[in-house]
């Protein structure tokens, strides 16, 4: 402990981050590639000038073509840029060889867009570009050798696009898959290395307004598009009307339709002596077909775009409008619209490795004169790493039968769930248009226009008129689609209101492989196992079975794609049944919008008692582990970013604590901790060098291509059959515990095993995919609160979620 001055309280020592221990040697030898390409520095003398930039537009719109406006800088304002020594990410970061002076640091830069009536028009930036770091390429050299050295060394992203045609794919709806590639130089064991990696950006389709809402909302009739979504959908994107060649920005839509919609216009009047003008009521439909003379054949009985301002808005007719080009897609997509994303995006592992093969080849990444002035070479080969495959975890099911997944799959053919929960009363309703089977509650169909609150009350009420709400302990509701928008409320009727566990289902997708997966989610809700660890069930895990572990899953849901005012959503999972490491609770609480950092795992509230998430899950844990309380705790974390490492360690572990020894009332007793993060590594990717198949499921990586100094490695726990595997990427932060190498590769590796709603190994480890469900079901609560419009608009404070019902509190209704 570290004392401070005043003789206050001792303020709690700050916990490093801790080297590598050592590497694993379990499981059978394999040698791979990774499109990781070695990099050569030839000159150490050089330094390199780390800017942030900042670009916005003077509407304040999302500026979409940064780098052009960049070079547009560089042409206004001839001197230190002008040799194009620097390199730009397209976003925020720059790096320059000379120091640029302080001149540069806020000025204004005109890009030209369009001529009109002889006269170049031009829209106008705001450019910020403030010095962030000064980094010397020896500093670069001293990380490699494994040394501590300045933060700002860490990786230099870029990822950029080409106008190929063949790179466009229509993945329906109106959106555009652009693929483009990925390229990151980081500091590994193996020395510097180019990731080079395939990526895929969504796009507006360009084209008439009118086609890209019918394709959006897949309708054929305007008549049929729901103007609510079309509202939230057009915010924001950049319009341009065929009789006028000027840009403009969407802010709303009118609140009647064109022929209704009035406007004040200016007239003159011949009939008034000193000609002054007068203000007239006239419809936009009137102004535009008579003033303007254009033909309107669809937009009468449409609402208009807004394209003004909240004080004086401006009205055009739909039809007139079309989307300009080069627009980024960041709104949410429908289930079928990912599903067609993803398809298309799709490589299996040999196709992607000559890809990016020849996209380093092709776009000679070294001959950048950034690159070149500090000496850069680049290898056009992938780097070989070794690797080894870890043994698969036998699992068990009832009657002690043990079984052995087959490459990170398996089925419960004719076997015997280990436990399963009776259940003797439960009801099923109805919210789709099927007409068969037959269900006991069946909506009305006229309330199918109705908004998703009033459907799901007006459920409840036909349920409480059959008395099928007391003591029901199960409701299977069929809903009409996947994500409708009934599912938020109805969940948070059934888990928060009444305490009943629920699961929803969807006609369209229902075989025999859909319903055994509904199946298994029922039973593990209800308090059911379908599977556990062979080791688990006989206690031989080790460093486990001997000490009470308790092991936490957290993540946080920042919200919803294009929406950055919706408030964040925290969970933490803690498992239950020491020693088994099966089944959890979860613990979720709101928190501001895009905060990416835990806040409240201990809250201690003016009259002494703690509020936070951890008290219930520690008091749980005990409470199913005959009394014990944990002596060690393994955190899991995803979501968070390297530079953020130190605040998981300083700040939501040492949260972890207080709350242990607030609800232990010990300020001695402190249990022992292990740390780890999880990232989704969306660019590394390791390949075989001769068989066409994905690495083998369990395969793991902790040498060459990870972190030269820090404790980290890949695991490839899944079995890819599409597509090219992802690995995990895990970094140790802390181990008080003591694991070995192998011990915690193939602890993280097991628990890839016990997801009760899956039969296959999954990409991370079951806690976090657990913490990661619980907050994005609980998020789907907030959809429909009141208060979201004070809070967008930062006027309310942060809303408490709904907590769950006493009844389904400990269950995994995540599942």
């Amino acid at each position: 402990m570290e004392e401070v001055s005043g003789g206050s309280r001792p303020k709690p020592a700050k916990r490093p981050i801790i080297g590598r221990p050592g590497f694993g040697s379990s499981g059978d030898p394999i040698r791979l590639l990774s499109n990781h390409f070695k990099v050569s520095v030839n000159v150490t003398d050089v330094v390199f000038y780390q800017y942030s930039v900042s670009i916005t537009a003077e509407d304040n719109r999302v500026v979409d073509e940064k780098r052009k406006i960049i070079d547009r800088l560089c042409q206004t304002y001839s001197c230190e840029l002008a040799a194009k020594s620097f390199a730009y990410d397209g976003e925020k970061t720059l790096y320059s060889l000379v120091r640029l002076p302080q001149s540069w640091m806020e000025f204004t830069v005109d890009v030209p867009k369009y001529r009109s009536k002889r006269r170049l028009r031009s829209e106008t930036f705001k450019v910020e570009i403030v010095y962030a770091a000064k980094i010397p390429l020896n500093s670069l050299a001293l990380s490699l050798h494994g040394n501590e050295t300045n933060n700002n060394t860490r990786d230099a992203l870029r990822t950029f696009f080409h106008d190929d045609p063949k790179n466009f794919t229509d993945v329906g709806g109106g959106v555009t898959g652009v693929r483009g590639y990925h390229s990151s130089f980081r500091t590994t064991q193996g020395g510097l290395s180019l990731n080079m990696d395939v990526t895929m950006t969504m796009f507006l389709t360009p084209g008439p307004v009118i086609d890209f809402l019918k394709a959006n909302q897949n309708v054929q009739d305007p008549c049929c598009i729901d103007w609510v979504k079309a509202k939230s959908m057009l915010k924001n994107l950049r319009v341009k009307p065929r009789h006028r060649n000027k840009e403009y920005k969407i802010i709303g839509l009118s609140q009647k339709v064109c022929k209704e919609q009035y406007f004040s216009m200016k007239v003159r009047s011949h009939d008034c002596a000193n000609g002054e003008p007068q203000v007239v009521k006239i419809t936009v439909y009137e102004y535009f077909t008579k003033h303007c003379g254009i033909e309107l054949t669809d937009s009468a009985c449409l609402p208009c775009l807004d394209v003004g301002n909240t004080k004086q808005p401006i009205y055009l007719p739909i039809e007139l409008c079309t989307l300009v080009p080069l627009q980024r897609y960041a709104k949410a997509l429908f289930p079928t619209l990912r599903a067609s994303l993803v398809a298309s995006s799709r490589q299996n592992p040999q196709d992607r490795k000559r890809t990016v093969i020849d996209a380093v080849r092709n776009y000679r990444c070294d001959d950048d004169s950034l690159l070149s002035a500090s000496g850069v070479s680049i290898e056009r080969q992938m780097m070989q790493v070794d690797s080894r495959v870890l043994e698969t975890p036998t699992l068990r099911v009832g009657n002690k039968e043990d079984f052995f997944p087959r490459n990170g799959r398996w089925n419960f053919n004719h076997k015997t769930l280990f436990k399963t929960t009776c259940i003797d009363r439960w009801a099923v309703v109805n919210f789709s248009q099927i007409e068969s089977p037959r269900t006991p509650i069946w909506e009305d169909p006229k309330s199918r226009g109705d908004k998703p609150l009033d459907r799901v009350e007006n459920m409840f009420e036909m349920l409480n008129r059959a008395k099928l709400l007391k003591d029901t302990q199960f409701i299977l509701c069929v809903l009409p689609e996947k994500k409708s928008d009934i599912y938020g409320p109805w969940k948070k009727k059934c888990l928060c209101d009444f305490g009943i566990v629920t699961q929803c289902i969807y006609p369209s997708t229902i075989n025999d492989r859909y319903l055994t997966n509904v199946l298994l989610k029922i039973n593990s809700k209800l308090g059911g196992i379908n599977s556990l660890l062979a080791i688990e069930d006989s206690k031989k895990i080790p460093l486990i079975k001997d000490t009470p572990t308790m092991i936490l899953g957290m993540g946080v849901s920042l919200g919803f794609p294009g929406r950055s005012d919706i408030p964040s959503v925290a969970a933490v999972v803690g498992s239950l049944y020491w020693p088994h490491i099966s089944r959890y609770r979860a613990s979720v609480r709101a928190q501001s919008p895009k905060e990416e950092m835990i806040d409240a795992l201990y809250n201690p509230l003016a009259n002494g008692k703690d509020d936070g998430m951890m008290r219930k899950l520690l008091e749980d844990f005990c409470h199913t582990s005959n009394g014990n309380k944990p002596k060690h705790i393994i955190v899991f974390r995803n979501g968070v970013a390297e530079s953020q490492f130190s605040k998981v360690l300083n700040v939501e572990v040492e949260q972890i604590l207080k709350a242990y020894q607030d609800h232990f009332k010990s300020e001695v007793d402190i249990p022992k901790f292990t740390v780890i993060v999880a990232q989704k590594d969306r660019h590394t990717k390791l390949f075989q060098d001769i068989s066409p198949e994905n690495v083998p499921s369990g395969t793991v990586v902790d040498t060459e291509i990870v972190h030269p100094r820090n404790y980290d490695f890949y695991l490839c726990a899944h079995a890819s059959m599409t597509g090219t595997s992802r690995p995990a990427h895990y970094h140790i932060l802390l181990d008080e515990i003591g694991f070995s190498p192998d011990e915690l590769q193939n602890l993280i590796h097991a628990l890839s095993y016990v997801n009760q709603r899956s039969t296959t190994a999954i990409r991370t480890v079951a806690p976090l995919r657990y913490a990661n469900l619980a907050a994005r079901q609980m998020g789907q609560f907030m959809k429909f609160e009141d208060n979201l419009s004070e809070i967008s608009s930062g006027q309310g404070p942060v809303p408490e979620l709904p907590r769950l019902h006493e009844n389904v509190a400990s269950s995994m209704f995540f599942c």
